[in-house]
């Protein structure tokens, strides 16, 4: 990895407590090969349950790469934070359909205050629903938690995940002050052994978090403190064409184009963000 996507950025966290020290290159584990992709997971992939859009964006995401090297098996619990539309859980329910178990951690259905932001949460998380019982036959039993940071932390009965997956959500809850919490309830709810998978985009030095991009060191270190262990890294999601200084952040690039027309072309050639990959590991129970 190169040393400043090692260093990752200042995000002005300081209700963290987060320092900015370098990682040592020993202190991160040693990026890993290629993972092998089983042959339930492909099947999965390239299932035409998945929407065409959607598959369009796979040379961006590497969806059977990155769930490979998060080491997900088809008879384990799996939890997404946040699915949203979808993208990831038009995958992982199916492939966990049979032996496993696929938990979204859905927005709030039945917000308490009435915003213009509670209610786009509450429209995204009830399609989300519809979508799981529309789609029962493929994806099984999606069982469903609420995670709606701050009234609502809890992933579910301590130690009984395998996996917590997130996707790009990162500084969602960074911006509101409530990073901290999400880590606490991966934490809690996996099996020891179990791992937390972080898929995010990576900032430059200096970026604040409302730009979209996360910092990689802090990240780091804010699962250390809540007792995890980076285990290993990748960068199957790099992307060394995003230089991450947009008019409108991350979400100028797709698939926001948050731009417009404006530059349309010059976005769609960089492609999608720069992302960090990293599994962190429970490997006691505190």
């Amino acid at each position: 990895m190169k040393r400043n996507m090692m260093l990752g950025a200042l995000m002005g966290l300081s209700s963290l407590g987060l320092t900015t020290n370098v990682l040592a290159a020993d202190s991160v584990s040693a990026q890993v090969a290629a993972p092998q992709v089983n042959a339930a997971l492909a099947k999965a992939v390239a299932s035409e349950f998945r929407t065409p859009e959607n598959t369009l964006r796979d040379k961006y995401r590497h969806p059977a790469e990155t769930l490979a090297f998060f080491d997900i098996k088809p008879d384990q619990t799996v939890i997404e934070l946040w699915p949203g539309g979808g993208w990831y859980a038009e995958i992982l329910a199916p492939y966990l359909a049979e032996k496993g178990q696929y938990v979204a951690a859905n927005f709030e259905t039945q917000p308490t205050t009435d915003t213009k932001q509670t209610a786009y949460y509450k429209s995204a998380g009830l399609r989300f629903e519809k979508w799981a019982s529309d789609n029962k036959a493929s994806v099984g039993n999606v069982q469903f938690v609420t995670l709606d940071p701050p009234a609502k932390f809890s992933l579910g009965k301590d130690n009984s995940a395998d996996h917590v997956l997130t996707f790009r959500n990162l500084h969602n809850w960074a911006m509101k002050g409530e990073l901290e919490g999400v880590f606490k309830a991966a934490y809690d709810v996996l099996k020891v052994g179990g791992s937390f998978g972080v898929v995010e985009h990576r900032a430059n030095v200096g970026m604040a978090a409302e730009s979209g991009y996360m910092d990689q060191n802090q990240m780091v270190e804010l699962a250390n403190k809540y007792g995890f262990e980076l285990t290993a890294s990748s960068e199957i999601n790099a992307n060394p064409k995003d230089s991450k200084d947009y008019p409108k952040g991350v979400w100028t690039l797709p698939p926001r184009l948050a731009m417009g027309e404006q530059d349309k072309q010059k976005y769609i050639d960089i492609g999608e963000s720069d992302r960090m990959t990293l599994k962190f590991t429970k490997i006691t129970s505190k």
